[in-house]
C-alpha cells in the first residue's frame, strides 16, 4: 500500500481502552494524518459504516485515503485488519505505544489476540453502564 495522507479511526469513545489507545495514537503516534473520531458520538457516521457491514460494537474502522481526499473514496479496514494496519504505519514516540506497535503490527497476532480487546471493551462497557452495541438504547 502507497503511503496514505489521511487515516482516520472510527473508534467507541464510551470504551476507556479504546479511547486510550486512539488519543495515545494520535498524539505520540507520529502520524500527522491521522484523525481519530469517536464513533460512539458520531451517530450519523456510525450508521453509515453499520449499512457498509462495519458495526462498531464488533470492531474499530480504519479508513484510508490515499489520494488526499478525505470525502472521497476511503479504503476500509475493520477490526483486527485496521488495528494491525495502524499500528504498521504507527512512528510511535512512547514506550507503550512501541510495544503495542511490536505486538499488534502483524496481521495474524492481531486476529489471534483481538477477541481478548473485544472482551475487555465489553467488561468496560458493562462496567460503565453501557450498551456494548451503541446503537441500542
Amino acid at each position: 500500500m502507497s503511503k496514505p495522507t489521511h487515516l482516520r479511526l472510527v473508534f467507541d469513545g464510551g470504551c476507556p481502552f479504546c479511547r486510550f489507545f486512539a488519543e495515545l495514537s494520535e498524539l505520540k503516534g507520529g502520524l500527522p494524518q491521522l484523525e481519530i473520531i469517536d464513533g460512539r458520538a458520531n451517530g450519523p457516521l456510525r450508521q453509515a459504516l453499520k449499512v457498509q457491514g462495519y458495526p462498531l460494537s464488533r470492531g474499530a474502522v480504519l479508513m484510508v485515503d490515499l489520494d488526499g481526499e478525505t470525502h472521497g473514496d476511503s479504503q476500509v479496514f475493520y477490526g483486527p485488519a485496521a488495528v494491525a494496519l495502524l499500528c504498521q504505519h504507527l512512528r510511535p514516540s512512547g514506550e507503550l505505544l512501541r510495544l503495542l506497535k511490536v505486538v499488534f503490527a502483524s496481521r495474524e497476532r492481531t486476529e489471534f489476540l483481538y477477541p481478548l480487546l473485544l472482551w475487555g471493551r465489553r467488561l468496560a462497557l458493562g462496567w460503565r453502564g453501557l450498551p456494548v452495541d451503541p446503537d441500542t438504547h
